[in-house]
């Protein structure tokens, strides 16, 4: 198992990860505290446990339109689509593109709000 520091706020935290994905959680934890710095431009320096709740409310509406968009485009992609004799129609190249990148980010969001919510877990042991 792999571990990474991880720098939020001005504080490091030490983080498990699967091996090979420390250089992905470096990258979450690095937009994690770029929301974090917005916040803190914005509402001043109100405590960790304020902040990283604020932060993960932005990251769940961000994932939240996320996955609406991807919701989206897949009713687009079967729109028409009426009855049992009716063929699919044909999704473009640009689409289904689009539609296996908006998968990786519904993945991607997904599992950010999950590693969130662990590091929540332990600002609040800490």
């Amino acid at each position: 198992m792999g571990q990474v520091t991880v720098n939020i706020n001005g504080r490091n935290f030490r983080i498990a990860c699967d091996n090979g994905q420390e250089e992905h959680l470096e990258m979450l934890a690095e937009y994690v505290n770029k929301k974090i710095g917005e916040l803190v431009s914005a509402v001043g320096q109100v405590g960790d446990a304020h902040l990283l709740v604020m932060a993960s409310v932005l990251i769940a509406d961000e994932l939240s339109d996320a996955l609406s968009q991807k919701e989206g485009a897949r009713q687009e992609g079967t729109a028409g689509n009426n009855g049992p004799g009716d063929k699919a129609p044909e999704i473009s190249t640009d689409l289904a593109a689009r539609l296996k990148a908006e998968d990786a980010l519904g993945f991607n969001m997904e599992t950010l709000a999950k590693r969130i919510e662990i590091i929540a877990q332990r600002l609040e042991g800490a």
